[in-house]
Parts: C-alpha cells; sequence; structure tokens
C-alpha cells in the first residue's frame, strides 16, 4: 500500500498492518512506567535535599550511607563517624531509601546531610544517588558503610590509606583478613565462594568481596556509574565493572560486627547467594558483551 493511500484511509504509511502485527513485540508500557516512577521519586529527593541544605559543601572525603528503616541503629553509627580521616574531611551523607520508620529524622536530627526518598528504590539505587551527589560537589574519596553497625566507622582511615598512598584505586574492607564477630557459617562460606569466583573470572586476589564497607576514588565512580544497574545486591557488579575497566582493586582488614539490632534486610541465606550469584552472571555476561561490540 502506498503512502497516499494509507494517509487516505486515515492510518500512517508506517503503521503496522494486521498482517504483520503478529510479528510485533509488545509495547512494554509497564516498564517504561516504572522508570519514569524513579525518575520521579529521584528527582523529589534530590529537590528536598537542595531545599533542606542550601548552597551546602560536601568534604574531600564522603562517606555515604544507604539508609532502609534503621532507626535503632542509624544513631550510633552516626555518633562513632569521624570528623578527620586520614587528615582529610569527612561528610557523611545520608541516603534514606524510603521506608515507614523514623531513620529520616535520626539521620536529619544527628546534623548529617540527608537526602530522603519518597520509596524505597533499593540499596544500589540509593548508593548511586549519592556516589552522584559527591561526584558533582568535587569530593576525591567516597566511603559506603552500612547503617546497621556491622562496620565501624573508627576504621574509615584504613581504607582510605591505600587509595592516598596511590597503592589502589578502589579498597574494599575485609573481614576475612581481619576479625569476623558474627556466627553464621553459612555466610561465611559464601563469602568465600564468591570471592574465588570473582578471582577466577577477574585474575584477581580478594578475599572478602562481599563486603560493602569500601573506598573509592571519585573518578572510579564517575568512570563506572554509567555501567551500573543493579537496585540491590550491587557489590558484585561494582567489583566486576571496576575490575574489567582497569581500576586498581585492594583491600585491607577490618572488625566485621553482627547488626546492632534487626534483621538483615537482604532475605535469608539462599535467597541471598542466589541473588549475589545472579549479579555475577549478568554483570559479567553484559561486560562480555560489550567488550565483543568493541
Amino acid at each position: 500500500m502506498t503512502a497516499a493511500a494509507s494517509a487516505a484511509q486515515g492510518r500512517p504509511a508506517d503503521a503496522p498492518t494486521q498482517q504483520h502485527r503478529w510479528l510485533t513485540r509488545a509495547d512494554n508500557r509497564e516498564r517504561r512506567r516504572l522508570a519514569s516512577l524513579r525518575r520521579l521519586a529521584i528527582d523529589i529527593g534530590r529537590s528536598e535535599f537542595r531545599a533542606r541544605y542550601p548552597g551546602t559543601r560536601l568534604g574531600p572525603v564522603v562517606a555515604v550511607i544507604a539508609a532502609y528503616e534503621e532507626e535503632r541503629n542509624l544513631g550510633a553509627v552516626l555518633a562513632r563517624m569521624p570528623e578527620r580521616a586520614a587528615d582529610l574531611g569527612v561528610t557523611p551523607l545520608v541516603v534514606i531509601d524510603g521506608g515507614e520508620d523514623r531513620t529520616d529524622q535520626v539521620a536529619i536530627d544527628a546534623g548529617v546531610a540527608t537526602l530522603v526518598l519518597p520509596v524505597n528504590l533499593g540499596q544500589g539505587a540509593a548508593l548511586r544517588i549519592g556516589y552522584e551527589l559527591a561526584i558533582e560537589q568535587g569530593a576525591r574519596f567516597v566511603v559506603t558503610l552500612d547503617a546497621d553497625g556491622q562496620n565501624d566507622p573508627a576504621e574509615l582511615g584504613l581504607l582510605l590509606e591505600p587509595l592516598i598512598d596511590d597503592r589502589a584505586d578502589f579498597v574494599i574492607a575485609s573481614r576475612r583478613l581481619g576479625v569476623d564477630h558474627t556466627t553464621d557459617r553459612f555466610r561465611r562460606l559464601g563469602v568465600q565462594l564468591y570471592a574465588a569466583t570473582l578471582n577466577w573470572l577477574l585474575g584477581t586476589k580478594l578475599t572478602d568481596s562481599s563486603n560493602g564497607y569500601r573506598a573509592f576514588r571519585t573518578e572510579v565512580l564517575a568512570d563506572i556509574l554509567p555501567f551500573l544497574h543493579q537496585d540491590q545486591y550491587q557489590t558484585a557488579e561494582l567489583v566486576i565493572t571496576a575490575a574489567t575497566r582497569g581500576w586498581r582493586l585492594g583491600e585491607v582488614p577490618t572488625v566485621w560486627h553482627p547488626r546492632s539490632s534487626g534483621a538483615s534486610k537482604k532475605g535469608g541465606n539462599l535467597f541471598f547467594g542466589a541473588q549475589y550469584a545472579r549479579v555475577i552472571v549478568t554483570t559479567w555476561l553484559r561486560v562480555t558483551l560489550r567488550r565483543s561490540a568493541d
């Protein structure tokens, strides 16, 4: 049918006919709608952050904490946060990942920079927002730590030392090189298994690839941010992406504490293990396909 004939019948020339509509993929409006809602939630959080802290400047070290319903634990973590580490000023930045309790008020009352998301987007998404803010503010280094008390803020300087001494670009805390005060043998086995898997894939020598206590040069984050997609269980994606893009990975021994209170939001051992394995597989496939395309 010609374009003129199509127009005469009130149908655009490129509109699918009934004949080939059988092969047309469904319009994935659900995915687009969720992406739009996600952008809206982030825009709301960023807008409120700017209004709450007009003209604020973050320090050379930004300690990013993604917090979801950690009202009983976050205050103690913030109270132990050092003002300086490795002779550099430290600015805590809490990203409240939605939730129904008063975690946001705990952070605001503590006087730290706090961005509040109106809905839960996942730890990975919340951390990406923290990375973006730190980069925009000109920070030199970013440290991430948990809101549940398992990481000791007093050890923050230990993670920064290899970066400052130019021995690494991305440093991970290791409970295996340090001290692990938890008693879950299955989690410990999982830590060893996934570190061995990533070492086999990447040619690294990590002992604890799944630790959320990490330090980065902001140049690393600026480079890998476009390739980060995981909204949860982000650690494996970070390690694989940074290593395959040529950044130097390092480890330091630290102390791993039990949660101060409450239960992990990451699910039981089997669920967490399966999700962590999924992230390894999907990230590695994505990296491999990107290399092939290049």
